[in-house]
């Protein structure tokens, strides 16, 4: 039985975010890429301590995978069975801000 993975709404948030800003020059690709990065998300209900833990946090149950150029950041709940993605965090961005 698989993990439930959570999307929170900071990382709603920021996956809005990552749409808008690429359907300002290229909307197909826009929706394409937010569709990969849920799919992404997504398959951390089979294994999610495949990730690495996030190195500014340090914190063995606050994991990330990457689908360049973003971070998929996530804490993993393994009471709850529970995968909450915490965000969308573009590398380029420096130390992403988490809300715990």
């Amino acid at each position: 039985m698989g993990f439930k993975v959570i999307l929170t709404p900071q990382s709603q948030a920021d996956l809005c975010n990552i749409v808008f800003f690429i359907a300002e020059d290229h909307p197909e690709r826009a929706k394409s890429f937010g569709n990969e990065l849920i799919d992404r998300a997504l398959t951390l209900a089979e294994m999610p301590e495949r990730g690495r833990v996030v190195p500014e946090i340090s914190e063995p149950t606050v994991r990330e995978i990457v689908h360049r150029p973003y971070r998929i950041i996530y804490e993993i709940f393994a009471e709850q069975n529970a995968v909450y993605v915490l965000r969308f965090w573009h590398s380029a961005r420096g130390e992403p801000e988490i809300k715990k």
